[in-house]
């Protein structure tokens, strides 16, 4: 049908990549386009021995220039283009698709490289004081981009991820089809896989950091309330994985589901972690390698927690030595003709499964497919409207058909145990 751009070419990127190749109907060309070309041409190499139909090329680009972004996309002249590079670049890469009239899809919301930059710490401080959360990461920076995707005709889909994506889906297909009115979400992030190093990140280390140390918060009768890092703490036993600990954060998905949910009283967001790993964590943020600011070492400026991501595995080179289970998803309670009910949807994804496929542990999966299927439906035209969207504004029944189709498939249970 079209072309399509795809930036990034790590762990997620691989599993998008390798995926829509496989969609050779949908996308007959695919331009593989990161920083590194070297690892492009790799996985170029990859598809075209396995005989993927799709043409596949490869670019050099950097995603922080905008114009080199523009020359890239005029070059190509793709129909989409799929972010999967760092949230950090979201705003230059949505610039050069407004700039060249092409759809956008990424995963993860807007966050600044250096949150320490004045122009940006004003904004932030601002919108902290206005709408009561401290996260470095929010949905206003590309909110802010609607009239502008709408005057020119193009959809911009945020979050096509699994938490933000699969978990904002579940959401509205739960709406659709289980309930008159939801009144409560619980989102569940649980990772059962064992990496066997004493430390590492299940994907890009820079990120998962930030997010993990940072405030925790939730929506609760119209407003937010803000926690302290790892404050609230619960367990809860998950099917195939077990019982584990998890512990309250701040996530994306619950600043726009709190707009896009009518009537929702309460959202929470939880992922599991064990105590080796926060222990680890709270030892490299008291020595202040989680550090976002430069700092000087013999006489050069580096950046702490880039440094720290240089020392630890990468996510993508996890997969062979990564055993057990993921289990996503979400509990809602609300009211289905005027009986009290409460449902779960959730997915669970096999490690050693994942590699064999593709060659990637769960988490660059689970995150992997989802951004296949959000650009499949934007190219394909089901999911189709000039603006700026999050996956929950759309239908959800293609999505959740797609994900049974192509890897991810969901489980709904009825009166499920609750999170206190």
């Amino acid at each position: 049908m079209a072309k399509i751009v795809i930036i990034g070419c790590g762990g997620v990127a691989s599993v998008a990549i390798q995926k829509c190749a496989g969609k050779a109907d949908v996308f007959t060309e695919i331009c593989i386009a990161s920083r590194t070309v070297g690892k492009c041409d790799a996985l170029k190499a990859k598809l075209e021995e396995q005989g993927t139909k799709a043409v596949i090329t490869t670019a050099e680009v950097n995603a922080d220039d905008v114009e080199e972004l523009i020359g890239l996309l005029k070059k190509e002249q793709p129909k989409a283009v799929l972010n999967l590079a760092l949230p950090y670049q979201d705003l230059t890469i949505m610039e050069a698709c407004l700039a060249c009239g092409v759809d956008y899809i990424d995963t993860a919301n807007y966050e600044p490289e250096d949150t320490e930059d004045p122009a940006w710490r004003a904004a932030y401080e601002k919108r902290c004081k206005e709408e009561g959360f401290t996260a470095y990461f929010d949905y206003s920076w590309q909110w802010a981009y609607r009239e502008r995707f709408e005057q020119a005709g193009i959809t911009a889909l945020l979050g096509s991820g699994f938490d933000p994506g699969v978990t904002s889906v579940f959401s509205a297909y739960a709406l659709k089809h289980y309930f008159d009115e939801i009144h409560t979400i619980d989102i569940m992030d649980c990772n059962g896989g064992d990496h066997g190093y004493p430390f590492a990140t299940n994907f890009n280390p820079e990120i998962n950091l930030r997010e993990v140390s940072a405030n925790g918060s939730y929506w609760e009768d119209g407003h937010w309330v803000e926690t302290e890092p790892m404050e609230i703490k619960r367990e809860y036993d998950f099917a195939q994985v077990g019982k584990k600990d998890m512990y309250l954060l701040h996530h994306e998905e619950i600043e726009s589901l709190a707009k896009n949910i009518p009537g929702i009283k309460r959202i929470r967001f939880f992922m599991t972690f064990g105590q080796s790993y926060l222990t680890h964590m709270k030892c490299l943020e008291n020595v202040g390698m989680l550090r976002t600011d430069t700092v000087t070492f013999e006489g050069k400026e580096i950046v702490p927690i880039q440094f720290l991501k240089a020392l630890l595995p990468d996510p993508a080179s996890l997969g062979s030595r990564t055993v057990g289970k993921t289990n996503i998803g979400c509990i809602f309670t609300g009211v289905k003709d005027g009986e009290e009910k409460s449902v779960y949807i959730y997915n669970v994804c096999d490690h050693q499964e994942c590699y064999r496929e593709l060659g990637s542990q769960a988490i660059s999966y689970t995150t992997g497919v989802p951004a296949m299927i959000g650009a499949m439906l934007v190219m394909d035209g089901t999911w189709k409207k000039p603006g700026v969207f999050t996956v929950e504004e759309f239908d959800p029944d293609p999505f959740m058909d797609a994900l049974n189709k192509y890897g991810l498939p969901w489980v709904v249970e009825e009166n499920p145990v609750l999170v206190d």
